[in-house]
């Protein structure tokens, strides 16, 4: 006898009624029907990922020249732009954020520092490059999270800087004295003959490097533009007064001048400086000031002074003038005699500058000078010093003859007497000067005399290689009844051939 399956049944006590309810088992027709419906739905949902997945990856690199969405750089937002688009508009931006200084803050004080002075500049090539590189490594599954990354969550790039930290650090060092607060060092400074000494003062310094720490920090991510940068600063005293220090360096040896032969050279002498008082009595004076104090000086003159050097050391004569005077004036003779004695004998070394006024002296009754005719106002009149323009005239023509440089040159107001339109110097203390530059390669020595009614000019030195023959010319361009103009000419030869021809001067004179 077959017996039929029997549904089993399957007793849950019912908490709630405590009834009895049957409940059927699965059988394996219905769980095997299940997962079919849960693996059609995984292919499904797969399928549609797959589908999304592909679609994704082909817009991803369908744009694959410009740069993903969501990507900014320190905040700008460069989605879609090409490098070279990215590029110009972040050097856009930072040219025009670089264009703004560092403000920095002390108490009351404010100061500044320009980007350029600490040659700060953004790598903005590469944070482009980086930015671009997103979601092209050609690895699709890479390449993809790091697009849909961007677009969901954004991705913020910061570019790198550089900037000249020593050229800062210098920048704030200089910017310390500047300070209201500051320390203020002794110090000492010579006036005349008298070495005046200044005390210092405690203050503050600038922390250079805390400073400095703080400005990188405001510079990473331009902050700078907008917040004000308080310096560090240090609490210093000054450094002790050493006047022992201060001797050595106040301190200097006369030199003597002297030359030599092979080669030419002739050494300047120079004069030296010295306490007038003894180091202890310097001490002495220092400890009783309060802020100020002053010690002398004494000069200390050298043997031989440059003037002095021997005719010896200047071979060559390169030049000579001569003008002559009247010796019944026995005042205007004077003043001639003293003017060329203060010129007499002095060494112009290469690329110096004569000055006339400088070397002759203000012209007055303790120096020696008498009352003669001189030109005022047009007219001539009595006046101290009267006639040494002849000295500086004489001194003209032995230059332009030597071929030196013309540095300062004045005329009369009228043609003078002893030389012709053109080749007259005058001078007036203070106001007029005739200067000239020894531009040759060796020192000059110039020598001067007044006597027997003629003033006498040497120009003495050593001859170049290509030492010219010198011609000095003046004409009269024009004539009326109340002026006079002329134009003075330098001409160059070598061989018996002009090289250069030169105009020295326009003058104008008043007819008498």
């Amino acid at each position: 006898m077959i017996l039929e399956e029997q549904e089993k049944i399957e007793i849950v006590e019912d908490t709630n009624n405590s009834a009895f309810k049957p409940v059927k088992n699965l059988n394996h027709h219905s769980l095997k029907h299940i997962l079919i419906i849960i693996a059609i739905f995984i292919a499904i949902v797969c399928s549609l990922a797959l589908i999304v997945f592909g679609i994704f990856t082909i817009y991803n690199y369908s744009n694959n020249s410009t740069i993903s969405k969501g990507v900014y750089i320190n905040d700008i937002d460069v989605s879609g732009l090409t490098k070279e688009e990215a590029k110009n508009k972040l050097d856009e931006y930072y040219t025009d954020k670089l264009s703004n200084d560092i403000t920095l803050i002390h108490n009351d004080y404010t100061t500044y520092i320009k980007t350029s002075e600490i040659e700060l500049s953004f790598d903005i090539d590469s944070s482009v490059n980086y930015a671009f590189s997103l979601g092209k490594s050609n690895n699709i599954f890479t390449d993809n999270y790091q697009v849909f990354d961007a677009m969901l969550n954004g991705i913020n790039i910061m570019p790198t800087y550089t900037l000249n930290e020593d050229a800062l650090i210098e920048i704030l060092n200089k910017l310390s004295p500047e300070l209201p607060d500051a320390v203020v060092e002794s110090g000492y400074y010579i006036d005349g003959n008298e070495l005046i000494i200044t005390k210092g003062k405690d203050g503050y310094i600038i922390d250079a490097e805390s400073t400095a720490k703080q400005i990188k920090e405001k510079i990473a991510d331009l902050s700078y533009l907008n917040e004000i940068i308080t310096i560090e600063t240090i609490e210093q005293s000054p450094q002790p007064l050493d006047i022992d220090k201060i001797y050595n360096e106040v301190h200097k040896d006369a030199t003597d001048a002297y030359y030599t032969l092979e080669p030419h050279v002739v050494y300047p002498s120079s004069n030296g400086v010295d306490f007038a008082v003894s180091i202890d009595e310097a001490k002495q004076i220092v400890a009783k000031a309060d802020t100020e104090c002053t010690i002398p000086l004494k000069v200390l003159y050298p043997n031989v002074t440059t003037n002095m050097i021997g005719q010896e050391a200047f071979p060559d004569s390169l030049a000579s003038f001569s003008t002559r005077y009247s010796t019944s004036n026995a005042n205007r003779t004077t003043n001639l005699r003293l003017a060329a004695s203060k010129i007499d004998g002095y060494v112009l070394l290469p690329g110096e500058t004569f000055s006339y006024n400088s070397v002759v002296g203000e012209r007055t009754i303790a120096a020696g000078y008498k009352e003669a005719d001189i030109y005022e106002n047009g007219e001539v009149v009595p006046g101290l010093g009267g006639g040494i323009c002849q000295i500086s005239s004489t001194l003209f023509n032995a230059v332009l003859f030597a071929n030196l440089e013309i540095v300062e040159l004045h005329n009369h107001q009228f043609v003078p007497s002893y030389v012709t339109a053109g080749r007259d110097a005058t001078v007036v203390y203070g106001v007029k000067d005739f200067q000239f530059k020894n531009n040759r390669n060796y020192a000059i020595k110039i020598t001067c005399s007044v006597s027997n009614g003629i003033a006498q000019f040497n120009i003495w030195g050593l001859k170049e290689d290509n030492e010219y023959d010198v011609d000095v010319y003046a004409n009269v361009t024009s004539r009326t009844s109340s002026y006079i103009k002329s134009s003075t000419y330098r001409t160059l030869k070598q061989n018996g051939q002009i090289v250069n021809t030169e105009r020295i001067a326009n003058f104008t004179y008043k007819v008498h």
